[in-house]
C-alpha cells in the first residue's frame, strides 16, 4: 500500500479469497484492504500511539442516521462519559480533500455533536475544534492528545 503521512505502524495482513486483508484491532477482525481502509487503520494507530487515546474509547465504521438516511462514520473517539470527542472522516489517498468532504463530516456532526473533527486522506490531515456558541470551526495545527 501507499506510504502515508503517518508514523510507521505494525499491521497484520492475510490473503483470503483473492483479497489482501488487514486486521482491525478495534473491530477485532480482518477486513478487506482498500485504500480508504488503509487510511482508517493508520488513523486508528495514530490515535492510539501518537495521541494516546485508549482503544476502548475508539469506534470505527458504525451506522449513523443523518436526516433519515443511513450513513457510516469512519472513526469516533468517545470521552469516558460517553459523549463524542472526535469524529474522523477518511478518504483514499487519491481523493482530494474538498469543501464537500468538510460538508459531509459537518452533516454527520449535526447528529454526533463532537468536540473535534479530523479529515484525512492519509497524506493531508485537517483538524478543527467546534465552537458551537459562535457556530464556527477553529482549525488546529494538530489534533490535541488525550489528557
Amino acid at each position: 500500500m501507499q506510504k502515508l503521512n503517518f508514523s510507521k505502524y505494525s499491521f497484520r495482513f492475510k490473503s483470503s479469497e483473492n483479497n489482501i486483508q488487514i486486521f482491525d484491532e478495534i473491530r477485532k477482525k480482518f477486513v478487506v484492504l482498500q485504500p480508504e481502509e488503509w487510511v482508517r487503520q493508520n488513523v486508528v494507530q495514530f490515535l492510539i500511539h501518537e495521541k494516546k487515546y485508549p482503544k476502548q474509547y475508539i469506534n470505527v465504521e458504525k451506522l449513523l442516521k443523518v436526516n433519515g438516511l443511513n450513513k457510516r462514520y469512519d472513526a469516533l473517539v468517545y470521552h469516558p462519559d460517553g459523549s463524542i470527542n472526535i469524529v474522523v472522516e477518511c478518504k483514499a489517498p487519491s481523493v482530494k480533500i474538498t469543501q464537500a468532504t468538510f460538508d459531509q463530516i459537518a452533516r454527520y456532526n449535526l447528529t454526533l455533536k463532537a468536540d473535534l473533527l479530523m479529515v484525512t486522506n492519509g497524506l493531508r490531515h485537517y483538524f478543527c475544534r467546534l465552537d458551537y456558541k459562535n457556530e464556527r470551526y477553529i482549525f488546529l495545527n494538530e489534533l490535541p492528545p488525550n489528557n
